[in-house]
């Protein structure tokens, strides 16, 4: 095992629905990260009780190879402890086998950690208002930095979109709500934090109900926040699945926007795919 890989033993487990769930493990002592940044996570199947083929689900001899997925942590770059959160793939190598977890099972950690959505990787002075969309577990980079003082410190207006499919997959609510006052209180000048629950197949009463590329051409997404997605004066970031980051940043650029590039311009994304 190489000096950056470190076992990490399950702590807590959370199942949100039948293909959410997510979990927190120890954090070793030396590892720091800034928030909004991965790591990989590894599983060994060899030292599981079964191991799913990929193609069928069918039980099949495990193989003595660890197994790495990226992951967003959710927790704070403070926390005692490093949270996680995960959609189950039916029939994918890793999750299939991450959602038998039990509290004291031991995963692999890489304890180095990967990603620019950061708001370090924008330029001084920064404008007032701070845009974070995300889908699914795309939430997690969002929640780690909520927990961090700065973003509350730096902006005027935070605005975080968040899209599921349904009402039950909407995981971390209440955690969002206990942000918006426990920041709101702690703080000498706190950024406002707007939460703007979307639920895309299903009516659901005080969510909007489209994908965010058209919540943001037709207007319905700004006139929700209250504010204007002003190029001047806004910072936009995105994580989700790959579809939506796509046709949310061409969105994005027909209101004005631009693709941020060496700390210029408005929007960021995470390429970890």
């Amino acid at each position: 095992m190489s000096d950056n890989i470190q076992k990490v033993k399950v702590l807590s487990k959370t199942t949100w629905t039948d293909n959410l769930f997510s979990f927190t493990v120890s954090r070793p002592d030396s590892f720091k990260f800034t928030a909004g940044q991965f790591v990989r996570l590894g599983v060994n199947p060899s030292q599981l009780k079964y191991y799913q083929n990929g193609e069928n689900g069918a039980e099949t001899d495990v193989v003595n190879e660890d197994i790495f997925r990226a992951y967003s942590i959710v927790s704070s770059p403070f926390d005692e402890v490093l949270e996680f959160f995960s959609i189950v793939i039916p029939d994918g190598a890793f999750t299939s086998q991450l959602q038998h977890l039990q509290v004291g099972d031991e995963l692999l950690l890489n304890t180095t950690p990967f990603g620019f959505l950061t708001l370090a990787r924008y330029q001084q002075p920064l404008p007032k208002d701070l845009w974070l969309l995300a889908t699914g577990t795309g939430l997690a980079p969002f929640l780690s930095m909520l927990q961090d003082m700065q973003p509350w410190q730096d902006y005027e207006h935070i605005v975080l979109a968040y899209s599921a499919r349904s009402l039950e997959e909407l995981a971390y609510v209440d955690k969002i709500k206990a942000l918006q006052e426990d920041f709101g209180e702690l703080v000498d000048h706190p950024a406002k934090l707007i939460f703007i629950p979307i639920v895309t197949r299903e009516p659901v009463a005080d969510a909007l109900n489209e994908r965010l590329p058209k919540l943001l051409t037709t207007g319905e997404l700004q006139a929700r926040a209250g504010i204007d997605l002003d190029a001047s004066s806004t910072h936009v970031m995105l994580c989700g699945n790959p579809d939506m980051v796509e046709d949310t940043k061409e969105a994005l650029k027909g209101l004005g926007l631009k693709m941020n590039r060496r700390g210029e311009g408005n929007i960021a994304v995470e390429n970890y795919w």
